[in-house]
């Protein structure tokens, strides 16, 4: 079966199947956001790592090299922040065009401390190597989480409510209007959402805070897609979901982007992807508790969008006329796939 057939989750269960079970030290290896190791301190070690491809995962003429950096340290953090965890330390390999120039390069590490020293993490070391066929930028990252505070996909529960943070669908909004530069929109609308793209905030003080809070059972980041994402709690959880459209929430930026270009912004919210938003799901007595966490300190917005429901069951999309249809968070079409054509 080609990988356009099998889907990079295909491919990612494959592989898993091909490694051994994992030693006592690894309290969760592939599979997850993160891997969760355990050494001799009192924190467990968390280790991430992300490849952004020129032209897969960005193109140079949409974005300065410093945004580019900013970027793919954004994504990194997001996992951990989806852990509860805090960055410590990052290493990066760059593949380089040989006419690239020096500082193409500094700019690119300018925008990536910009991300990461503010939460404490710092760059100690990678890796250049020449490319004949474009830049790629590879970075992993290692953090830390105490035990107790670990959250990871699989920790859901029938009945829990499921929430996100922020607006899902403005990244995906942002690269139709870099895709369509002719569209006439405001320029605070295509500023606002062009930067949700190029430069993602990843949710670190909020994972950060859910975790300690001790009343989330399970999280992911949204860069795959809201379906997507959720269909990854669901199958470690051995659940289901509904998720209902009328609740998630949608930027005005966003309907905006969608009228104009004549866009579904319904489905760039569930399936567009990139937006490194928190999905978690807590038991309902929680979320009162958790909506004022949220607000308290940062004011982010976040919103309940559906429940987690028994495994037969499966991922139910239910429509505001109270139409619903059952959705496969890993077919083509539902989030990003690397291997198939969206």
């Amino acid at each position: 079966m080609p990988l356009n057939e099998l889907g990079e989750f295909g491919l990612i269960e494959r592989i898993r199947k091909l490694l051994p079970a994992n030693p006592p030290h690894v309290v969760e290896g592939i599979g997850d956001d993160v891997a969760v190791l355990a050494h001799p301190g009192s924190d467990y070690l968390l280790a991430t790592c992300d490849v952004q491809v020129e032209g897969v995962h960005f193109l140079p003429r949409f974005l300065a090299p410093r945004q580019l950096g900013r970027r793919v340290m954004a994504v990194n953090l997001s996992d951990l922040a989806a852990a509860g965890g805090a960055p410590l330390w990052a290493l990066v390999s760059l593949c380089l065009p040989e006419n690239t120039q020096p500082a193409f390069v500094e700019e690119l590490y300018g925008g990536m401390l910009e991300e990461l020293h503010p939460a404490e993490g710092v760059i100690v070391g990678g890796n250049v190597a020449a490319s004949p066929c474009g830049l790629v930028i590879d970075v992993s990252l290692l953090g830390r989480v105490a035990p107790e505070h670990l959250v990871l996909r699989k920790g859901a529960r029938e009945g829990d409510r499921i929430l996100v943070t922020g607006f899902p669908g403005d990244s995906k909004a942002g690269f139709e209007l870099l895709r369509r530069p002719d569209l006439l929109v405001s320029s605070s609308i295509r500023e606002r959402l062009v930067a949700k793209h190029l430069t993602p905030s990843p949710r670190l003080w909020q994972g950060r805070a859910l975790g300690r809070s001790g009343r989330v059972r399970a999280m992911v980041d949204v860069s795959d897609g809201l379906l997507a994402d959720l269909g990854h709690i669901c199958q470690a959880s051995g659940l289901g979901a509904q998720v209902w459209v009328e609740e998630v929430p949608v930027s005005d930026a966003a309907r905006e982007a969608a009228r104009i270009c004549g866009g579904d912004v319904v489905k760039w919210a569930l399936s567009g992807g990139e937006d490194f938003e928190l999905l978690f799901t807590a038991g309902e007595e929680d979320v009162p508790c958790i909506m004022e966490l949220l607000r308290e300190r940062r004011d982010v917005p976040c919103r309940v969008i559906g429940r987690m429901t028994a495994p037969h069951l499966g991922m139910e999309v239910i429509f505001p006329d109270g139409s619903r249809t059952l959705a496969d968070p890993f077919a083509a079409g539902s989030g990003w796939d690397h291997f198939r054509k969206i």
